[in-house]
């Protein structure tokens, strides 16, 4: 399942904002964890990098509690940054929008980043390279964010299957659930937390430590270590 693809299709996207929250327990406050754990060394006037920032939610969310603070949020599909155009309000020029990957973000020391429902698309050598480059732009010391599913291969779609069946509001269908769950086990290439760690490490990352755990969804948050 490719994030680009999925995002360009308008249905989606159209009901982005109001779905997402449904989907990820406690997605209100992972933005505000998120915004908390940035600000241990982020300074007054920071700059943070957001990796994955269409539809623009945490990037609002941030933004709006720490008004000194500027913004570059990059994603490959260009409708997701239209709807985070939209979604961005008062803080809009506090934000600068790039379309595409983080490989092409400008070389910058960011005070932080973030990379929030996004990792969980791509490929265990992909996240390794995003990660590195996400490393590669931040301030030794700086704190990176990071949550998605991660689920290892043996239990993803049971605990895949609770997520679907927090997600559905509707009729709570154990069946169509554990249907959902199956779909996104085969679709997405879905890493165990070890794995994710690891990675972390690979990319240059120190302070790993786990900060939010919701059914399949997990979140670490690291410290970019000098190159």
């Amino acid at each position: 399942m490719n994030k680009q693809s999925l995002f360009a299709n308008a249905e989606i996207v159209a009901t982005y904002v109001d779905d997402t929250p449904r989907k990820v327990p406690g997605l209100a406050d992972l933005h505000r964890m998120a915004a908390l754990l940035l600000k241990e060394y982020a300074k007054r006037d920071a700059q943070i990098l957001v990796v994955g920032a269409g539809g623009g939610m945490e990037l609002k969310a941030i933004a709006e509690s720490q008004p000194s603070w500027v913004f570059v949020g990059v994603d490959p599909s260009a409708v997701m940054l239209d709807l985070a155009r939209r979604n961005l309000g008062s803080i809009k020029d506090r934000v600068e929008l790039i379309e595409g990957t983080v490989d092409v973000v400008p070389p910058h020391f960011f005070d932080g980043a973030t990379c929030l429902l996004t990792l969980h698309f791509l490929d265990k050598g992909e996240r390794l390279h995003t990660l590195t480059e996400i490393r590669r732009r931040l301030k030794p010391g700086a704190r990176l964010v990071v949550a998605h599913h991660s689920v290892g291969t043996d239990d993803a779609v049971r605990w895949l299957t609770r997520s679907a069946m927090f997600a559905d509001s509707v009729d709570h269908s154990r069946e169509r659930a554990a249907a959902s769950g199956e779909t996104i086990s085969r679709t997405l290439p879905l890493l165990s937390a070890t794995e994710e760690v690891m990675l972390l490490h690979q990319a240059g990352f120190g302070d790993v430590e786990l900060f939010y755990a919701a059914f399949s969804f997990r979140g670490w948050t690291a410290t970019a270590l000098h190159p």
